[in-house]
């Protein structure tokens, strides 16, 4: 059995206290670490996308794994010219730009494969640590918090080598260090098994979410109604008494207006913008119920119902209606206008494009109903999708203090909890 009977102080604050047999260690002492630096960086036309020699990069880190199918590929000369750089099974790869701190730990490699100037690669001196301990070391918070701590009142934007070697950490004997790695794999393994299948959930409300919005603003309530054909791709057969129209003959439509000089944390209205809410002002260029449109952007396409005085600016559309405003949100829902402007290089939705969508219209009273059903229904898997994201906020918070924890020997790591997991 490991255990843990007295601790000590590590005098690390991201560490606490550690288990009186265990060591504080910093990397420069017990671990070789290179990256491809200086004129030896790769240029984008020597990236191939065939070959014998692969090319990791931060961006084929995915979970702690790296996705050999998404890597490029390098030539033999740049593959050759530096072998510290070549990867070995059981490195621990660590990125030093854009998103710093990412790890991935190299194993099953299909062919020989070397780095781009983003990552550096770690090995331990002379076995002085288990690999696999040191990749979930780095993958507990005490990394970040490292980093945090290096920051000096600085933002980092690059993990520069002379920083990255100072990194502490707690130390136990081999034996146990393979034992806490074996324990995380495999527990760290179940969560993230737990939180894919919580996420697929997400994906299929998601899903049950957009299906319903579509049969209630083509086909209304009733499924007992008579259909007649639209001859329209988006709608299919709808009721027999909706009007077959285009927006322009239903709508009022315009550009919203300037606002960053009047914007103003105490005003009065808010600001709409192509994702909604940005802001408050004293100032509102709308003064009754509208429709706001993303109109450039990652954004454009979405749409909001503003139910009080505002600032509607000029990337999003300002839609007028003598229609139930709601009931037109969710139809614009359905068609998806985001989906469709991101088809383009820059994702812009025009008055004119909308103006020119081929639509079917209910009665007024019947859009009333259909916008109250949705309210509701949407309501419930609105609830029942928050549980969800509740659940995977937990297991997360869960999968990170326990990593904490292990690393940190304020866990014990059993001969049982090992055999548990056989």
């Amino acid at each position: 059995m490991l255990a843990y009977p007295e601790y000590k102080k590590s005098r690390i604050p991201w560490i606490g206290k550690i288990p009186v047999n265990w060591q504080i260690s910093v990397l420069k002492r017990t671990t070789r670490i290179k990256g491809r630096i200086g004129w030896q960086g790769l240029t984008s036309e020597e990236y191939r996308t065939e070959g014998q020699y692969l090319l990791v990069t931060g961006t084929d880190f995915i979970n702690g794994k790296i996705q050999w199918h998404k890597c490029w590929y390098v030539s033999e000369d740049r593959f050759s010219e530096d072998e510290n750089i070549q990867l070995k099974e059981h490195d621990v790869l660590v990125t030093k730009d854009g998103t710093i701190g990412k790890i991935a730990f190299v194993e099953n490699m299909p062919l020989n494969a070397t780095l781009n100037s983003g990552v550096f690669v770690t090995r331990p001196f002379f076995n002085s640590y288990a690999p696999k301990f040191m990749f979930w070391a780095l993958n507990s918070d005490i990394f970040p918090e490292f980093i945090e701590c290096s920051k000096v009142g600085t933002t980092i934007a690059h993990l520069y080598q002379k920083t990255f070697e100072k990194f502490t950490f707690p130390l136990p004997s081999v034996h146990e260090q393979k034992a806490i790695a074996t324990y995380l794999d495999k527990t760290c393994a179940a969560v993230d098994k737990a939180i894919e299948a919580k996420q697929k959930q997400l994906e299929i409300l998601d899903a049950l979410r957009k299906s319903i919005i579509h049969k209630a603003v083509t086909r209304g309530l009733d499924d007992s109604v008579e259909l007649k054909d639209s001859n329209i791709d988006f709608l299919g057969r709808v009721p027999i008494d909706w009007k077959l129209t285009k927006f322009r003959y239903e709508i009022s439509i315009r550009n919203g207006d300037f606002i960053s000089d009047k914007l103003d944390e105490n005003g009065l209205h808010p600001v709409v913008g192509g994702n909604g809410f940005m802001g408050m002002t004293n100032d509102f260029n709308v003064d009754e119920e509208v429709i706001a449109i993303g109109r450039v952007g990652a954004y454009c396409g979405n749409a909001h119902l503003v139910t009080k005085q505002s600032w509607i600016s000029d990337n999003a559309l300002i839609v007028k209606s003598m229609h139930d405003l709601k009931y037109l949100v969710y139809v614009f829902i359905a068609l998806d206008l985001n989906s469709e402007a991101n088809k383009t290089a820059q994702p812009v939705i025009t008055g004119t494009k909308i103006k020119n969508i081929r639509i079917a219209i209910p009665t007024r009273k019947e859009q009333s109903q259909i916008a109250y059903f949705l309210d509701g229904k949407l309501s419930e898997l609105q609830h029942i999708k928050e549980n969800i994201q509740q659940q995977i906020s937990t297991l997360q918070q869960y999968r990170k203090s326990l990593i904490h924890e292990c690393v940190t020997g304020k866990r014990r790591i059993t001969e049982d909890d090992l055999q548990g997991q056989l």
